[in-house]
């Protein structure tokens, strides 16, 4: 199954950003906030060297994106064909 998880809070300017790109090309992703979910917080700290940098989203070819610009998020949903 291709799940997308996004790691991230509700307050966050980038994640709001990010989500509102995969929400306009129709994405469909799993939600993860790091403020609620202790598990997510601690999956997202350990893939960033211990930094809660959000949003971080795992894509379902194993790949993860930190902080993506508006443009490494659109290449890789493109690569991905979404």
């Amino acid at each position: 199954m291709k799940i997308i998880k996004f790691f991230g809070t509700n307050w966050c300017g980038d994640c709001k950003r990010a989500r509102r790109i995969l929400n306009d090309r129709k994405v469909e992703y799993i939600f993860i906030d790091v403020d609620k979910d202790k598990d997510g917080e601690a999956f997202v700290k350990s893939t960033n060297q211990g930094s809660r940098r959000v949003p971080t989203i795992v894509f379902f070819d194993d790949t993860i994106l930190v902080e993506p610009s508006n443009q490494e998020l659109n290449n890789k949903l493109d690569a991905l064909g979404l």
